[in-house]
Order: structure tokens, then sequence, then C-alpha cells
């Protein structure tokens, strides 16, 4: 009787094709998320041709320092009182233009929503969680102001309409519904939210 020798051969020939087809299926399927980052819009390179004059009062002035402490409007402010001292400016209303705004009227603060600008600056060895807050607390207050609107006009919060504008499963006849709600929100309290160079004190 024949002895055989050593163990018997697998044929693997096609081992490399199986590998290389799942790992096409899993390139495939397979959905990688990203992070949307921050909403922010750039200046334009070239500047506009017609000089734009903007009144001292029309700008709010937020300061972070490397302490994580806020200077705003040159006083120094809790974190906590920052987004009702933005929702006060932001909707002053000191030329009467803005019928819908409740602020004060005060002649020293902005003039309308239109004009107003939120100006944040911080130093360079500010830590990134009070920055993140920071701007957190100033995008919130454009919120506040915009959710108020959307309730008042269509009975729903501007951030819920918004949300659901942006999301691509939205059906297209409910989001072009939406587009002119959203846009109309969007410009009684456009966010103009600058951020100056940092500092290096």
């Amino acid at each position: 009787m024949a002895r055989r020798n050593g163990a018997p051969e697998v044929n693997a020939g096609s081992m490399a094709d199986i590998a290389f087809l799942l790992l096409i299926f899993f390139l495939v399927t397979t959905t990688i998320e990203t992070d949307a980052g921050l909403d922010r819009m750039l200046p334009p390179m070239e500047p506009p041709e017609d000089n734009v004059i903007i009144k001292q009062k029309n700008i709010f002035t937020v300061n972070i320092n490397k302490n994580g402490q806020l200077l705003v409007e040159d006083e120094l402010m809790n974190l906590q009182d920052l987004r009702e001292a933005a929702k006060a400016f932001l909707e002053n209303g000191a030329d009467g233009s803005c019928t819908y705004c409740k602020g004060r009227g005060d002649l020293n603060s902005s003039d309308n929503p239109d004009k107003a600008i939120i100006s944040l600056k911080n130093d360079r060895e500010t830590k990134y969680s009070t920055y993140i807050t920071v701007q957190n607390e100033l995008v919130g207050a454009y919120n506040d102001l915009r959710d108020r609107e959307a309730e008042r006009l269509y009975g729903q919060k501007f951030t819920k309409m918004e949300a659901e504008y942006l999301n691509p499963e939205t059906p297209s006849s409910v989001r072009d519904d939406l587009k002119d709600k959203v846009k109309r929100v969007q410009e009684m309290f456009p966010q103009k939210l600058s951020e100056a160079e940092t500092s290096t004190n």
C-alpha cells in the first residue's frame, strides 16, 4: 500500500479574488460620517467697491483672554450672561425701523438687526473648549431670536424648520415650502458674526 507524503494541498488560487470582492463590497456599503464643523463664511478676497461705514455702536465686541475671561463691550461678563446681552444688542432697534424687535431702543446700541455685528476676538492661548462655548452662546442668541419670530409667524421653531430643510431625506415638496420661510426668518436676524485676528498677548 502506497504511503502519502505530507498534508493534502488546498487550492487557494481563488482566495485573493474573494478577499478583493469582499473589500469592494465593504467599501461600497460602508458610510463614513464626517464632522460638519463650524458654519462660518469667510470674507471675500477683494474688498467691496463701496466703502461701507460701520458705526461703533453697531459692533458688539467680545474678547476672550488666555484665562477664559470674557470682556464684553470693555466690561467683564460671566459666560451665562453673554447670550442675553447679545440678544439685547441684536434687537435693540435704536433707529425704530425694526417693527418686530422688542429691544430698549437705546441710542448708544445697535440701530437694527441688519446693521448689528458681533465681533469675537480671542487670545492664542485661549482654551478651545472656552472658544467653542462662547461661539455656541453667540449663535444661540441668534437662534433664540429666530425661534421666537418663527413661532410667531409659522407656529414652529426656526431651528426645527432649518434642520428639516437641510435634511436630504426631506421630500422636495416640503423643502420647497420651507425654503422661503427659513430665508425670511434668517433675513429678520442675519447672522453677522465676525472673528477678529487672535492676539498674542
